[in-house]
């Protein structure tokens, strides 16, 4: 099991930030991305699991 960092470190050089999605999201079960004017939607479902559409 990983231990997961402390909120706002600053990972190390070469790792990914990890981001808490319930963070993401901040309220309701969803939020959507845009990227390259595409807009994609993260969701929780309700088993907890997540969810990424175009």
């Amino acid at each position: 099991m990983t231990e997961e960092p402390e909120r706002g470190t600053t990972p190390e050089e070469g790792e990914p930030e990890t981001l808490d999605a319930r963070t993401l999201i901040r309220s309701g079960n969803c939020v959507r991305i845009v990227l390259d004017q595409q807009v994609y939607v993260l969701r929780i479902t309700r088993g907890g699991k997540l969810i990424l559409t175009k």
